[in-house]
């Protein structure tokens, strides 16, 4: 049988930094994010079934994780904030341990026609949502139900399978998974793929796992293509949810993000969060909506509290369209004793060089004033249509079922078209 799979990765990684209230009364906070450039990557991806690639077993690679540094810094804009992160901090556990890239999919060396190997390790904070190539689906073409036992005593387990439906619906999937001998670690996954004769077309995974410490986690993503029925617009949407606890500590978190996307050009993005490490706890949400003419709006809200009934916060908005645009935002903090203190800030951009600057604080700031200014802000989004369609090749592959001649798919347009989607921030109550 294969070798042992009982090595679990174990450790996630939770920062929480607490803000400086000192700086929050003297400086104006506008809290950034993070982007991330990806690569397009237009081939087609397709991995093949696991394969001996070495004469011997390899131990578990040594390697050294660096803590990341990131900054939200706007150099154009008069409002700016560097964060460093924390360094990570995994739970403690005996088999914790980094892995390199390779082992990390495909933990042993095994041979052909043996069970799965554990490839589920803790999902990271911050990394938005994987590209499809990033999950190596594969699933299989045939009907299984198998499972077996490992010469260490630990237990695997794999099942394939096809539902059909109406309307041309075909859903296939392929589950397998893995216990220690003792039943304190196991690892679950699930790859799936759905479609019918609208031409929709979805592809997921789902995992999740628990080591002998009692940590766990969990974590799906989604990728779907489907036809706007008024529109006759052609529309992918992303998702990922993520989270993971600690089994030692009171520690956790838990991430949820989105994207949307159509050949016109109009792209949304967010995400909310929520971290707790023993008596602090954080709330992040943010959101961009670019319309494909040139109208944009971004906001972000981000608020801590720790048990004793501290809190502090900032959030900001910005709306643009052809260069005429507005900024706005607070920052906040509440003391256990009930006073409050903060400062809000504003500007109007004119498209004509002029920028106008307010603000006021609880201690008595304020400023009205009109500058000379450049305006700058993203009119388009950095990652869009054409770059989503390139990194789904394998949603795009997804072959339906052959429809039967005079057959048409029941398309269910309903009364009337659907509202526009709400896009301004939903985040009223972090300002205590």
């Amino acid at each position: 049988m294969a070798a042992s799979s009982r090595g679990f990765a174990t450790p996630f990684r939770l920062e929480l930094r607490s803000v400086d209230v000192s700086t929050l009364r003297h400086r104006e906070i506008e809290f950034r994010k993070c982007r991330r450039r990806v690569s397009v990557d237009g081939d087609r991806i397709r991995l093949s079934g696991i394969r001996c690639c070495c004469s011997g077993t390899t131990g578990p690679g040594k390697s050294v994780e660096k803590a990341e540094e990131w900054r939200f810094d706007s150099k154009k804009s008069s409002h700016r904030v560097r964060i460093q992160a924390m360094p990570s901090m995994p739970f403690a556990s005996p088999q914790s341990h980094f892995v390199s890239k390779q082992e990390r999919f495909y933990p042993r060396c095994t041979p052909r026609n043996s069970g799965p190997q554990s490839r589920d390790t803790p999902p990271k904070r911050d990394t938005g949502i994987a590209n499809e190539k990033d999950w190596g689906i594969n699933l299989l073409s045939e009907n299984i139900n198998e499972s077996g036992t490992n010469e260490d005593g630990s237990t695997w387990n794999r099942e394939s399978g096809e539902d059909l439906g109406e309307n041309g619906y075909r859903y296939r999937w392929t589950r397998m998974g893995g216990q220690s001998h003792d039943g304190y670690s196991e690892w679950k996954e699930m790859w799936w793929e759905k479609s019918d004769w609208t031409g929709y077309k979805e592809l997921g995974v789902e995992k999740s796992g628990r080591n002998a410490e009692g940590d766990s986690w969990w974590e799906t993503w989604q990728e779907v293509l489907h036809q706007d029925e008024w529109s006759n617009l052609a529309r992918i949407e992303r998702s990922a949810q993520k989270q993971a606890k600690s089994g030692t500590e009171n520690a956790g978190w838990y991430e949820k993000w989105w994207e949307k996307y159509d050949a016109k050009g109009s792209t949304e993005k967010g995400a909310h969060k929520y971290g707790r490490l023993n008596e602090q706890s954080w709330w992040e949400k943010w959101g961009e909506h670019y319309d494909g003419r040139g109208s944009v709006l971004k906001w972000t809200d981000k608020w801590a509290e720790t048990e004793l009934g501290t809190k502090w916060g900032d959030k900001w908005e910005e709306k643009f369209f052809a260069g005429i645009g507005s900024r706005q935002g607070e920052t906040w903090h509440l003391s256990p004793s009930g006073d409050r203190w903060s400062r809000t800030w504003g500007e109007e951009h004119f498209g004509n060089g002029k920028v106008h600057k307010y603000g006021k604080s609880t201690t008595g700031e304020s400023w009205d004033i009109v500058v000379d200014e450049e305006t700058y802000y993203e009119a388009e989004p950095h990652y869009g249509w054409a770059d989503v369609v390139g990194n789904s090749s394998q949603l795009l592959s997804i072959e339906p079922l052959e429809r039967p001649p005079g057959v048409y798919p029941d398309l269910d347009f309903g009364t009337s078209p659907p509202p526009p989607a709400d896009d301004s921030p939903d985040t009223p109550t972090s300002s205590q």
